[in-house]
């Protein structure tokens, strides 16, 4: 916890967001959301102290999940492959494509003071498919404004922008980052960092 609140993983897999979370923070996950038992079994080798949930997404309830405990930080890395162009031309999912939805839910049920969620650059083309299952071209980004208008609604400010998650590694991936805040939160965003309004705080 981050002084009494509780910081969520959703779409957990081995725990490697989990532990940059743990890095930039200074403190483990409380929860950890995953449906897959392998990637369950793996993120609990790494973060034993966490409280794990094998389940879909859409099955934990985020209210009994927290137990009346505030939610500083709710972290979201929704599949991926359906809106990555490195999947071509296959057809694509909408209910996989549609997984970014659970943030708005834990934004209306639980009001986490930030929302992080990161996918690949294409997420801001997410938009609805023909029969198909293509993305329709003039209809591209309608779905994700409809996503960020929900969360605004929701009372939060939203960013997004678009950092290299390359990390030393021989691919480069261009990843779109949105951070949603509640207009009283304590975090803000700057320079690609996220800091703390309290320690930057002059008299």
């Amino acid at each position: 916890m981050i002084n009494g609140e509780l910081i969520v993983d959703n779409f957990a897999g081995g725990g490697g967001a989990s532990t940059g979370i743990e890095e930039a923070t200074g403190f483990s996950v409380d929860i950890a959301i995953n449906h897959d038992p392998k990637a369950i079994a793996m993120h609990k080798a790494n973060h034993p102290n966490t409280k794990h949930y094998c389940e879909d997404v859409w099955q934990v309830d985020p209210v009994q999940a927290c137990n009346g405990h505030p939610v500083g930080l709710a972290w979201f890395s929704p599949d991926c492959k359906h809106f990555s162009k490195a999947k071509g031309g296959k057809p694509k999912d909408k209910n996989i494509r549609g997984l970014a939805w659970v943030a708005c839910r834990w934004a209306g049920l639980v009001r986490p003071r930030v929302i992080m969620l990161e996918n690949v650059e294409e997420f801001k083309t997410w938009g609805p498919l023909n029969r198909g299952h293509h993305p329709i071209k003039t209809k591209q980004g309608k779905t994700f404004n409809k996503f960020v208008s929900q969360l605004q609604d929701l009372g939060y400010e939203v960013q997004f922008r678009e950092l290299v998650a390359a990390d030393g590694t021989y691919t480069c991936n261009n990843k779109t980052v949105i951070e949603n805040y509640m207009p009283t939160s304590d975090y803000f965003w700057c320079d690609g960092e996220m800091f703390n309004r309290r320690e930057h705080e002059t008299d």
